[in-house]
This record gives C-alpha cells, structure tokens and sequence, in this order.
C-alpha cells in the first residue's frame, strides 16, 4: 500500500504540476496502532512530495479548525460544513478524507494570503 500511495502522488503531482503542497500534523491521543499506520503514510506522502521539488507547509490540526471554521475547537461536522459553504458545492465532500484534504487546502490558500501580505 505504501509503494502505492508514492507512485499515486507522484503521478498526480506530474499530472497536475501543482506549486505548494500542504499536509496536515499528526495528533493521536490514544490509538497507537492507527498512530503508526498514519504516520508510515505521511512519511510516504511527504517524501513523494520532497522528490517532486515542492515546497511542503505543515499544519497543525488546530490551525486547520481556525483557518476553516474560525473556531480551534470545531468537530469533524462542523468542518465538513464548512468546507461545503466555503466551496459552493450541493453535499459534502466525501469519503471524510475528501473533507479534510479540502480543508487543510483552505487553510493553506488563507495562510499564504497571509504571508503575501506581510
């Protein structure tokens, strides 16, 4: 699966041909075994990343909740709502995952408003 996922994103990135990628923090309070898997993954993903030549931000959950719902604290509904409104589309966007992808694209486009006007 991971040789999967790095051959996936470093054909979508060629396709694409994006300028940044964003990935989200990891946090895990109880759940090691989800923890490791997860994090096997990321490794995977940003290393994909790293290869292509793009610049990686890294955001922490908390920023994602702030930058999509202007609330540190929003639950998993809250946000898919959010990302809905946010991006004038009919349903939210799924599998979760499409959801929170979306949303740490959010916060990234609004932290690099931010950084441009600095």
């Amino acid at each position: 699966r991971l040789i999967l996922l790095y051959d996936a994103l470093r054909c979508i990135v060629r396709t694409h041909a994006p300028e940044q990628a964003a990935v989200e923090e990891l946090f895990f309070a109880t759940n090691a075994r989800t923890a490791i898997s997860v994090s096997q993954a990321r490794g995977v993903a940003l290393l994909a990343l790293a290869q292509t030549g793009l610049s990686v931000a890294e955001y922490t959950p908390l920023e994602v909740k702030q930058a999509t719902t202007g609330y540190g604290q929003a639950d998993k509904t809250q946000m898919q709502e959010m990302v809905r409104l946010l991006l004038g589309l009919s349903d939210i966007p799924r599998p979760d995952d499409a959801a929170d992808a979306l949303a740490v694209a959010i916060c990234h486009l609004s932290h690099s408003r931010l950084a441009g006007l600095g």
